[in-house]
């Protein structure tokens, strides 16, 4: 492993147990649907529902300026669930980035089950040091990664520069709040040595070095927490769904919910929105 966060990531055959918990589910990987992979690759906060959500307080899917489709870098993608998600809602040109090996790995087999591959690519890589062209991209879509990212400013330096002047920095993303500790696990670290979590107000201070503009901004910690209370309760007392986080996290799964539900309502952490421009 590269490092502690790309193994806290690592699946040994993810996509072969994918695969298998979609026959078991009764899916078949030929011409799979988006929506049929929500369960295990739509794992941060709110879902699909919250990124569809969050793009429309873009401009993006309003512009018609571009001679062409919108190119999106997909910040910390996974398994590619969000990427696909915009390819296939938006139809978007999608290169998604990921510390973890199996998670790329993973991604390109999804991707090519669900024939969406002439939209999207994926890179294996840190976003501290990006393999891309300056000002490559129209927007970048960073969405619950920067809790693993202990180099903040750099990440977005590199953010800055390969986007186009004029682009936007979409964040979705999970903050320290006023009280401590956090209960572990939680989806983005098993303990604290892989959590690098920051205030808002300290985080801002970075996006002002960084030289962003804000265009908009939104905690949305109450709506967080609804999701995660429902997620638990929906959870309760039922069997395991073939289709689920475990096959990612393994057991460390069993305990996200009731974590995440008490860490927001005790507010140990936020859930903060915004939209950045280069300038």
């Amino acid at each position: 492993m590269e490092s502690p966060v790309e193994e806290h990531y690592h699946s040994q055959n993810l996509s072969q147990k994918i695969q298998d918990a979609l026959k078991e589910a009764g899916k078949d990987t030929k011409g799979l649907a988006v929506k049929d992979l929500a369960a295990v690759d739509q794992l941060h906060t709110g879902g699909a529902a919250a990124t569809l959500a969050l793009m429309e307080k873009t401009t993006l899917s309003k512009e018609t300026a571009l001679p062409k489709s919108p190119h999106i870098l997909d910040a910390g993608c996974g398994i590619g669930g969000s990427s696909r998600l915009l390819a296939k809602t938006f139809q978007y040109r999608v290169t998604g980035i990921d510390l973890a090996r199996a998670f790329i790995e993973t991604a390109r087999d999804i991707t090519r089950w669900c024939k969406l591959e002439d939209y999207l690519k994926f890179e294996q890589g840190s976003v501290l040091d990006m393999p891309f062209e300056t000002d490559s991209f129209d927007a970048i879509l960073c969405q619950h990664i920067l809790m693993n990212i202990q180099d903040k400013e750099t990440a977005l330096k590199e953010f800055y520069r390969v986007l186009k002047p004029g682009g936007s920095l979409i964040l979705h993303e999970i903050f320290q709040g006023e009280n401590k500790p956090m209960a572990l696990p939680v989806p983005w670290a098993g303990d604290s040595s892989i959590s690098f979590l920051l205030t808002w107000e300290k985080f801002d201070s970075l996006l002002v070095r960084t030289k962003f503009t804000p265009n908009h901004f939104s905690n949305e910690t109450k709506t967080a927490l609804e999701w995660w209370q429902m997620v638990h309760t929906a959870g309760k007392n039922k069997k395991p769904r073939p289709l689920s986080p475990r096959l990612v996290f393994g057991s460390n799964a069993a305990f996200f919910a009731v974590n995440m539900q008490n860490n927001f309502q005790n507010n140990s952490i936020q859930c903060i929105e915004a939209v950045l421009k280069k300038s």
